[in-house]
């Protein structure tokens, strides 16, 4: 079973990057995937919450001590207690990482998903980071720009005509050689 990530903004969203959002959950539950976000509010609920509706699976990795702060469309709670560095369970668990929208603790996924050679795609319209770092390589690995969520979905489960630099975001400007 494939596990897609979805990272972004944990705190309030606008109503189009929530309704944004809500869609790739749904998306990402039609297509068979569990849903893996950081659990909390934001742009996390929201993604979980159409995951449901849409009769998924939904795993959230929180970085407290307490179960209970997961949001209410968690199926399975994974405490760490680890604060923000439970960003590299988040990604590391995934198949594919999904931006929408996000902030600072956003950016420090997207660097992790990079680093540990991951498929990153940036619904670039939901803004934030994800539009800052659409298309963006580093180190030979690049952020996948994104025009909409179905977009988005084709490239997570592996478009067959896309080429490597397609895949891998590759068309624009690499920054660095990466420490990997």
């Amino acid at each position: 079973m494939r596990q897609i990530a979805v990272i972004g903004s944990g705190g309030p969203i606008p109503e189009e990057v929530r309704a944004m959002a809500e869609e790739l959950g749904r998306a990402i539950a039609r297509s068979g995937a569990v849903l893996i976000t950081g659990g909390r509010g934001g742009v996390m609920e929201a993604a979980c919450k159409g995951a449901k509706e849409a009769g998924g699976l939904t795993i959230g990795i929180l970085p407290g001590p307490d179960g209970r702060d997961a949001n209410p469309y968690v199926d399975i709670a994974i405490v760490t207690g680890m604060g923000d560095a439970r960003n590299v369970i988040n990604v590391r668990s995934a198949d594919a990482v999904i931006i929408v929208h996000g902030g600072a603790g956003t950016l420090s996924e997207v660097g992790l998903a990079l680093k540990a050679g991951k498929r990153v795609i940036a619904i670039k319209p939901s803004g934030g980071v994800a539009e800052l770092v659409a298309g963006l390589a580093v180190g030979g690995v690049g952020v996948t720009p994104a025009g909409s969520v179905e977009e988005a979905i084709e490239l997570a489960f592996g478009r067959p005509e896309a080429g490597p630099e397609e895949r891998h975001g590759a068309s624009r400007e690499r920054v660095g050689d990466g420490d990997r």
